[in-house]
């Protein structure tokens, strides 16, 4: 098999989250446990930082790649899903795994499939593990996929944990209130390793300290370390002035300029101090901020406040929750600008209304429908928006929405792509 064969094999053979939602989670971690021994328990070759959330766990973990890189380690990276390639799931110091590796580990472990059915993420996680402890990298930072104590990267017995917002996502699965969602999270703390806390929120704190203390986990809340006098977004840079217990005023510079990043570099940054002091890692402070400001260089992060084009503004954001879109939007309304546009997607089994009410009525809507089996079609959300005063047009295609809303707008205008990860990926038109 080539590699578009190999993946569309894994697409036929394994129950695939991203496609089928729901159906295709396997609770519990006996599939990757019989993977993981059947491989030789890779997993316990290499140092691994663990990190859990609803929003912001991708972008941490990318910054703490980009940390440990400049530190001068071989770094694996393993998040989820991927934009266009399968291959950015798995990367080591910012390069993605390469396609002829995935297609022989899927040819010698064919049997393994068969034995023993895994869903595609669990397979995903057990060739990130195999391929991690194959290239020996000295530290591997891994993202849960969902929840934490029943995700299949749970299995890791990690250095350091990092907790990033708690918010509505995935209720069909991870329970129907935040309170039952933040304990999901919270599978993650074990016993002896410390964890660090990005985002104080009343309805989860207890519970995170509660379960910290049942671990003898040592727990930091990062606004605790962490202060900021000021930030300042011009568009493409997020400009931050801080201070911390240990350091005295610092200046930052982030690669994406979303005004929720300053949630995620709080909960780095405290991190960060938190496994210095533990004497788990001899970060350099320095190396600490220098890893923030070339993360888009070192690990190749896309979809966060990315900006397409400037004239006019074309940003496409990956946002799709209910925290996450209340964020995005409001920066969007921040910038100087003129007309608003819209192109929005969604995925059917999120609580649509909830996100819906969030967005402006007076933007121009294209609402559009990712090639995806999970896709809210264009014609039930155009409806949906309706009922929440949001009006506009249906273009299937997302390439084709752009384009459109391009030859509709002036120079002055905002053009925002959000609503799915799906929606984003398959973005491949061309921009001045």
């Amino acid at each position: 098999m080539d590699y578009k064969e190999v993946i569309a094999f894994l697409y036929k053979q394994l129950p695939v989250f991203h496609r089928e939602g729901k159906k295709a989670f396997k609770p519990g971690l006996g599939n990757i446990q019989q993977l993981c021994e059947r491989l030789g328990n890779p997993q316990d070759s290499f140092k691994a930082l663990h990190i859990a959330g609803t929003n912001g766990k991708g972008s941490s973990s990318h910054f703490m790649a980009s940390i440990l890189q400049e530190h001068g380690y071989r770094v694996g990276l393993y998040t989820s899903p991927h934009l266009q390639s399968f291959t950015e799931r798995i990367k080591i110091n910012g390069q993605n795994v390469a396609e002829d590796w995935v297609v022989q580990f899927v040819e010698k472990n064919i049997q393994l499939i068969q034995d023993i059915k895994p869903s595609f993420f669990e397979w995903t996680v057990i060739m990130a593990f195999s391929f991690f402890k194959e290239q020996q990298v000295d530290w591997a930072v891994i993202e849960t996929g969902l929840g934490g104590r029943l995700d299949s990267t749970n299995i890791i017995l990690p250095e350091a944990c990092l907790i990033t917002n708690i918010s509505w996502d995935h209720q069909d699965i991870l329970g129907d209130s935040l309170e039952l969602i933040a304990r999901e999270k919270a599978g993650i703390i074990k016993q002896g390793v410390p964890i660090c806390i990005s985002e104080r929120q009343k309805f989860s704190e207890q519970i995170f300290q509660k379960k910290a203390q049942e671990m003898f986990a040592p727990i930091v809340f990062a606004e605790d370390k962490i202060h900021w006098a000021s930030h300042v977004n011009d568009q493409e840079f997020l400009h931050l002035r801080g201070k911390s217990i240990q350091h005295e005023t610092f200046d930052i510079i982030s690669p994406y300029a979303g005004e929720y990043q300053v949630k995620n570099i709080t909960g780095v940054l405290a991190w960060c101090e938190q496994i210095q002091e533990l004497n788990i890692i001899p970060f350099q402070w320095e190396k600490i901020l220098t890893g923030i400001e070339k993360s888009k260089i070192n690990t190749q992060l896309r979809g966060r406040w990315e900006i397409l084009q400037k004239k006019p503004w074309i940003v496409a954001d990956t946002g799709h929750n209910e925290s996450g879109i209340t964020q995005l939007l409001a920066q969007v309304k921040q910038q100087n600008r003129g007309q608003l546009w819209i192109i929005l997607g969604m995925v059917a089994d999120k609580d649509i209304h909830l996100v819906l009410k969030l967005f402006p009525q007076d933007a121009h809507y294209i609402f559009c429908q990712a090639q995806n089996p999970r896709a809210l079609s264009s014609e039930i959300l155009q409806k949906m928006a309706l009922e929440h005063g949001l009006e506009g047009i249906r273009e299937n295609n997302v390439n084709k929405a752009i384009e459109i809303a391009k030859l509709s707008s002036k120079e002055n205008d905002f053009i925002l792509i959000t609503g799915s990860t799906y929606l984003v990926a398959e973005i491949n038109v061309s921009f001045e």
